[in-house]
Formats: structure tokens, C-alpha cells, sequence
């Protein structure tokens, strides 16, 4: 399994292999370390984040998101373009054609993990089915942990 986070350290992104046998994930710029128990791994799928220790944790398509909708404005523009010069059966193919492509990555493209509070991700996890999708609510309530925890560092900080 292969994690990307955000170091909490030296605040760079870093990347790491996990196996059974790791010791514990490390920053490669700063030496960062989180030791690795017994129980944080269930069948190579994490219980909780490795990096933060946060239990929330969801899965999507292993896709950047900015490539995601510049295909889609893509789409869009020259099927924009195609209905201008009247042509309605072409600017239809063009919806088609990305919509198939669409349909073609999301069968494709593997699942990963998220955490919900440090967004650290995790790749190449065999089996992700038990693990459920985004959750509005619970991304809200660490939103607004966040919001908190910031406004607390700075009241903290001007005195």
C-alpha cells in the first residue's frame, strides 16, 4: 500500500510503502515518524489513518479531479462550438464520445482511501468494498474542527 500525506512536521508532502512487515510511516525530508501497531492494519486495509489517527475515512476513484473537469469543459466547448456551426448530430457525438470515455474511466480507474482529516491517501489497497463512500456530514464535522482549531491558534497567538 503506498500513503501520501501531508508531513505534520515540516508540512510537505511525502509519500510511503506499507507492507505487513513496516515499523512505522516516515517523512522523507524531515524523518518524520508514526509508528505502526499490531491491530492498524486489517487484511492490508487500514482500521484508521496512519498519519493522523483519524477512524473516518473514505473511498473514491483514484482520479485527479482538475483533469476531471477540464475533460468535462472539454467536452462542453466543442460540443459548444459544434451546435454554432449547426451542426446538432455532431455536437450530440462529441456529449457521447465523452460520455463513454467517462464511463470507460470509472470502470477503469481503482478505488483509494482518504482520510477525512488530514486527506492523506492511500493506493493500492486490494479490497476496498467494506469501506464506504463520501459522507457529507461527517467531512462537514471536520471541517469545522479545523475552522476551530485555527481560530483557537490564532486567539492563542495575538496574546
Amino acid at each position: 500500500m503506498q500513503i501520501s500525506f501531508d508531513c505534520p512536521k515540516c508540512l510537505k508532502s511525502a509519500q510511503c510503502e506499507v507492507t505487513e512487515s513496516s515499523h512505522a510511516i516516515q517523512c522523507p525530508e524531515c524523518n518524520w515518524n508514526r509508528p505502526l501497531a499490531e491491530g492498524d492494519l486489517q487484511d492490508q486495509v487500514p482500521c484508521h489513518c496512519l498519519a493522523c489517527g483519524c477512524t473516518d475515512l473514505w473511498r473514491q476513484k483514484d482520479f485527479s479531479q482538475r483533469l476531471g473537469v477540464s475533460i468535462v469543459a472539454l467536452g462542453i466547448l466543442l460540443s459548444t462550438i459544434a451546435m454554432a456551426y449547426m451542426q446538432p448530430e455532431l455536437s450530440l457525438g462529441i456529449l457521447m464520445v465523452f460520455a463513454l470515455a467517462d464511463m470507460v474511466l470509472y470502470v477503469v480507474m481503482r478505488d483509494c482511501l482518504v482520510c477525512y482529516r488530514c486527506h492523506a491517501r492511500y493506493r493500492r489497497i486490494p479490497n476496498l468494498g467494506q469501506v464506504g463512500t463520501f459522507d457529507l456530514e461527517v467531512n462537514e464535522r471536520y471541517r469545522q474542527e479545523a475552522i476551530r482549531l485555527k481560530q483557537t491558534q490564532q486567539s492563542a497567538g495575538s496574546r
